[in-house]
């Protein structure tokens, strides 16, 4: 794979609200909330945008339905786990390279529209 390309190429997940279980205070435990996830896929597309094969791509249909189930039974005390085990099921799929994911929980702060957590992992942070 050409180095210079290698994580040019994005696959953009944008805004998918979800409901689970998170936080450290008692009444976060009992209740699920809101959550906004996005999700930058690293990948290359030069073969997909050759072939026009799924094939040949992330398929980012599965990629969000794996988000969703991993999300909608967590229980995860902090934003910063969740986005750990989003970049996890991520780079499971052996086309992503490296991905970017935000975590955001609105109304955790008063004043604020939202608290949120960006990460960026690649295979090599989890020895893949």
């Amino acid at each position: 794979m050409n180095e210079v390309s290698e994580y040019n190429d994005k696959i953009h997940i944008r805004d998918l609200a979800l409901r689970c279980i998170i936080g450290i205070n008692p009444e976060e435990r009992t209740e699920k909330q809101d959550v906004i996830i996005n999700v930058v896929l690293f990948t290359d597309t030069r073969i997909a945008g050759q072939t026009d094969s799924l094939g040949d791509s992330v398929d980012y249909k599965t990629v969000k339905k794996t988000i969703l189930a991993l999300v909608e039974c967590s229980e995860f005390l902090l934003i910063e786990r969740l986005a750990e085990e989003i970049a996890k099921v991520c780079l499971d799929n052996l086309r992503v390279q490296k991905v970017n994911v935000t975590v955001d929980k609105p109304g955790a702060l008063r004043y604020t529209r939202s608290v949120a957590v960006e990460i960026m992992r690649t295979r090599k942070c989890y020895g893949q």
